[in-house]
């Protein structure tokens, strides 16, 4: 049992490595999440030059048209930071079934 449980650690600890690396070689402009107490969050993106797209309890939702953007949150404090696309759908936009109904309301004859 304890073999089971230790090649379950090592896997997720390979692959939380290699998410992070990979955070480290996205394109500006890329929505990061930035995991950590919100307090802190908040501080550690305005100190890297981020605009805040969306906050949650431990997860925040960053953007830098800039390059640098993740090292410069690590830089600057953060804990973790994943790209939130990848992470978990979170892109900081609305969803697609908002935008329709927004285009509904402004334009009745869209359906």
């Amino acid at each position: 049992m304890r073999r089971i449980a230790g090649a379950i650690a090592l896997v997720v600890c390979g692959w939380l490595v290699v998410v992070i690396a990979l955070t480290f070689g996205s394109a500006p402009g890329k929505s990061m999440a930035v995991i950590g107490p919100p307090s802190q969050t908040l501080a550690v993106i305005t100190k890297a030059n981020g605009r805040i797209l969306a906050a949650s309890d431990y997860v925040t939702i960053a953007r830098s048209d800039e390059a640098g953007f993740v090292a410069r949150l690590y830089a600057a404090g953060a804990l973790l930071v994943l790209d939130a696309e990848q992470a978990g759908g979170c892109s900081g936009l609305p969803p697609a079934s908002s935008l329709r109904g927004a285009q509904r309301r402004s334009n009745p004859s869209i359906s």
